[in-house]
Parts: structure tokens; sequence; C-alpha cells
């Protein structure tokens, strides 16, 4: 299993954030009401979240460059959604503008991190800029597949899913184990329940299940006890607040 390092994580995040606002090219003025890959959510939403989510990482780091912690919303989750909701029904063009304005200074935050800065603590999960880092990667590629312009989990890199399943380990319920068996790389277990499900399939399927997306390639079977069984639910995603997607 691949493990990401602060060493290695600004790369990933500069690929994320590339990915992100690349996308923004491939959506005319009527796209950006349509509805994206979340219930309820018009592509709007999603790129209003983008710019949110980025600008509150950017947050965390100035405070705790000064030792200080502050939420991650200003105004908490109801500021968050306002903010949402506001941005929802602008106009490609100011979208474009607010994405690649949050996200650009998100990234040059994260770049200028020194070796000792990664472990200031943070509010946000009651932990250190590193674990900013991996929610800012997380949210940024994740969301970028809700926008469903041709970007889906099929495309996630290997490290991000392999990070993914170890961050949504807390989605298996208490009573199961679930045996992951990736095609082509070595099996995973997750959980610590006394009845085992093995799951099966792509490994980019199994990250996009475990992260309440569409599984892309079609490619996943549940099996327990050598009998095919229907996957399993999942505990709520485990948000750092309530409400968060």
């Amino acid at each position: 299993m691949t493990q990401i390092t602060p060493e290695a994580l600004p790369a990933e995040l500069h690929k994320a954030a590339d990915t992100a606002i690349r996308l923004l090219s491939k959506m005319d003025e009527s796209s950006v009401t349509e509805p994206s890959e979340l219930p309820g959510w018009t592509r709007g939403h999603v790129l209003a979240h983008l710019a949110g989510i980025s600008k509150a990482m950017t947050r965390q780091l100035e405070y705790a460059r000064r030792g200080e912690t502050v939420e991650l919303y200003d105004g908490g989750m109801d500021g968050r959604t306002k903010a949402i909701n506001l941005a929802a029904g602008h106009s490609l063009a100011q979208h474009t503008e607010s994405v690649t304005a949050a996200i650009g200074a998100a990234i040059d935050a994260f770049d200028a991190l020194g070796p000792d800065d990664w472990q200031a603590r943070i509010a946000y999960r009651d932990g250190t800029v590193f674990d900013g880092g991996l929610a800012l990667w997380r949210e940024l590629t994740i969301h970028a597949s809700d926008l469903s312009v041709g970007f889906g989990p099929e495309t996630w890199s290997r490290p991000f899913c392999e990070h993914l399943i170890g961050f949504l380990a807390a989605r298996v319920p208490e009573s199961y184990k679930f045996v992951l068996q990736p095609t082509g790389l070595p099996p995973r277990s997750i959980g610590t329940g006394g009845t085992s499900i093995a799951i099966t399939g792509m490994l980019t399927d199994i990250a996009a299940w475990l992260a309440g997306r569409e599984p892309s390639l079609g490619s996943l079977r549940a099996t327990a006890a050598a009998d095919g069984v229907d996957l399993p639910e999942l505990l709520p995603w485990p948000a750092a607040q309530p409400g968060a997607r």
C-alpha cells in the first residue's frame, strides 16, 4: 500500500487542483444549472463548494501559522450551506474566477509550508495541517468527479484510492469485516467485525463505492461464505461536522 507523506502530498494536490480547474473548460453556461452526481446539487453547487472548501483550508493554514485555530467555515455549517446556496446560481465566468482563485490560494498556502509546519494544529478534525492537506486532496478529487464532465472515479490514482479506503474504513458497520480484493492487487481488510464479506473488483470501483459514489466500471461483487450477496449498507461518511458531503 502506498503511504502518502508530507513530502509527496504537494504533488498530489497540484494534480488534483489542475484537474478541477481544467474541468471548468469542459462546461458551458447551461451546464452549470444541470444536476451533478450529488443528489439535490447542481454543478453550480459543487463548484461553490470547491471554492468554499479551498478558502476554508487556506484559512486553517493562516491561523496555524500564528499558532491559533479557527473553525473550518466562517459561520460554521450554517455559514457553509448559505455560501453554497448563494453562489450556486452564479454564471460560469463567476464560478471559473472564484474556483480558480480559491484553489490557487490554497495550493500556494500548502506550497509555502516548511518541513515542520505540517504538524501544526488546526481545528479541522482536531488534527494537523497534514490532515487538512489530505482533506483538500479528497475534496478536489471526489468533487471533480461529482461534476460529471468526463472525470469519473475510474480516473482516480492508486495512491488516492488506497488513501481513501483507509480513511473510509470508518464506514464499515461494527459487525462486519470487509476483505477487499482489488483486481491485480494485494487484498486488504478493513473493519473488525465477526462477519466477513469479500468485495472484489477494480480498485477505483471499490474506492468509489466506499465514498458513496457510483462505481463507474461496474466490476464490484460481494460474497460471503462463497455465496454471492448484495453489497452491504455502509455507515455515514466520517464527517468532520454534521451535514458534510
